[in-house]
């Protein structure tokens, strides 16, 4: 794991360990402009999931953007080339890419590029879910957070 993973880890758990999640503070140049999105996951009224882009809005540099309140850390690691059919969300929760690639398939056969650093917040959790697979060489490490709040509300 590199330096930057285990930052990124520390992070996130000790924001869940006192019961808040904030992304780690990066110099403020180097992100002054340039926009930052998660991916939700969600199930419409087709009972398919959907996937829309949601803006990480940043206030002045070194403010946080937060999280929802989550209850714990999971790291998981899927092997280069695995494929998960059709699948709900196990539960409400962030899912972020650590290392490796993938991609998830929604409704209508639309596929989300999964790299390091990209968030899903993952709430598909009934209908007929998503197909996610781990894509290139390496093994795709990612950080699964449940969210504290599992009704959706």
């Amino acid at each position: 794991m590199t330096r930057r993973m285990l930052a990124l880890l520390f992070a996130f758990t000790a924001g869940a360990i006192v019961g808040h999640v904030a992304i780690p503070s990066v110099r403020a140049q180097a992100q002054a402009h340039k926009s930052m999105f998660m991916t939700r996951l969600y199930t419409g009224p087709d009972n398919q999931t959907h996937a829309e882009e949601v803006e990480v809005k940043f206030g002045n540099p070194g403010e946080a953007f937060k999280l929802m309140q989550v209850t714990g850390a999971e790291l998981r690691r899927g092997a280069a080339g695995t494929v998960s059919d059709w699948h709900r969300g196990p539960r409400r929760q962030y899912v972020i890419t650590l290392s490796g690639r993938g991609e998830v398939e929604v409704a209508g056969g639309k596929k989300i590029s999964l790299e390091p650093g990209h968030i899903d917040l993952v709430e598909d959790t009934t209908g007929k879910g998503h197909i996610t697979r781990s894509t290139g060489t390496e093994d795709r490490v990612t950080l699964t957070l449940p969210l504290a709040d599992q009704s959706g509300k």
